[in-house]
């Protein structure tokens, strides 16, 4: 297993493209990638009918059942929607799901006001969670993963912050859904989606909200990153929306660098992935984050600038090394 240090070595950087309340650095692959990722993603494996999602017997909140009818691995992407069933949930971390195989997956519910079947299997809500609801539930889980080994949310919390987010961007829900915010406010997501585009080469994308970076994801295939990138700016841009008009200016490349620094120096510890591979969770002052490593490679990493009102994070382990980044000609 390689460190995160030695993985964003690897990459080099475009320059930072600015919308908005929000900036975007693309991370490229420089090592040439294969012609496919080797698994397929939730929205084309059920499109398939390659594999399906739904409640458990007699209905469990924080875990619903995932079957892989596919010869290929599923990858699955933390703080993806699955929408349907008794109540729409999000995944609590990313998993790569064996090929052939059912396995119980860990989730959070993103529509306090609904227990009652809407149509069954789950199918893909085309959203990830918002980015600090997700930056939030991330730390949750890892801390759930270091004290138990369990990787759960703190789901109250992930409600009280759907409940004041609706509230504060005039979204109203029946059933207190989150997709009630993005549908509120679709018009502009999409403005923010189509004014950043997807670069050869791109496998990653730091984010920040205000001039200040906030989070980041890096995949292990550039088609992959292609697929999911305007899902991920949606989810920036709806808590960019949140700030007045910027008067700042935009963030620089120097600031993402050292964001992206500070997550590959973090304390991490590992725990067994759910599915193949192996969950790897890191945190430091400044940053805060987690990582699936499966098939020889980092399969997902993805980080964030923590809370500044959370508790103090612990520390794991040893420190890895700088990284090296440079930037793409």
């Amino acid at each position: 297993m390689t460190t995160l240090q030695q993985e964003f070595a690897t990459l080099t950087t475009a320059p930072p493209v600015h919308f908005g309340n929000l900036t975007v650095l693309p991370l490229l692959r420089t090592n040439p990638a294969s012609a496919e990722p080797g698994y397929l993603l939730l929205e084309e494996a059920m499109r398939r009918g390659a594999a399906r999602v739904a409640e458990l017997d007699g209905g469990s909140v924080p875990e619903i059942r995932f079957e892989n009818l596919s010869d290929q691995p599923v990858l699955i992407l933390d703080g993806e929607e699955l929408i349907g069933a008794r109540q729409n949930r999000v995944l609590n971390l990313t998993i790569l799901v064996p090929p052939k195989q059912s396995i119980i997956i860990p989730v959070s519910c993103v529509e306090q006001g609904r227990w009652s079947s809407r149509y069954d299997p789950f199918v893909p809500g085309m959203r990830f969670l918002y980015s600090k609801a997700r930056r939030d539930r991330s730390a949750h889980v890892t801390e759930s993963l270091w004290q138990t080994g369990v990787p759960r949310s703190d789901q109250a919390a992930l409600w009280e912050s759907i409940a004041e987010k609706s509230a504060r961007m005039g979204a109203h829900s029946p059933t207190q859904a989150m997709g009630a915010i993005y549908e509120r406010h679709s018009l502009t997501l999409e403005e923010y989606a189509r004014a950043f585009s997807w670069q050869e080469r791109q496998a990653g994308v730091a984010f920040a909200i205000g001039g200040t970076p906030f989070g980041l994801d890096l995949l292990d295939h550039p088609k992959t990153m292609q697929a999911v990138l305007p899902r991920l700016i949606r989810s920036y841009a709806l808590d960019a929306l949140e700030l007045p008009q910027m008067q700042t200016d935009p963030c620089s490349a120097g600031h993402f660098q050292e964001f992206i620094s500070k997550a590959s120096e973090a304390p991490a510890f590992t725990r067994p992935a759910v599915g193949l591979g192996k969950d790897v969770r890191f945190q430091a002052d400044g940053v805060t984050g987690a990582a699936l490593w499966a098939e020889e490679r980092y399969v997902h990493v993805c980080a964030f600038r923590p809370d500044e009102d959370a508790a103090q994070p612990p520390r794991w382990g040893a420190r890895f090394s700088r990284p090296s980044m440079r930037r793409s000609s």
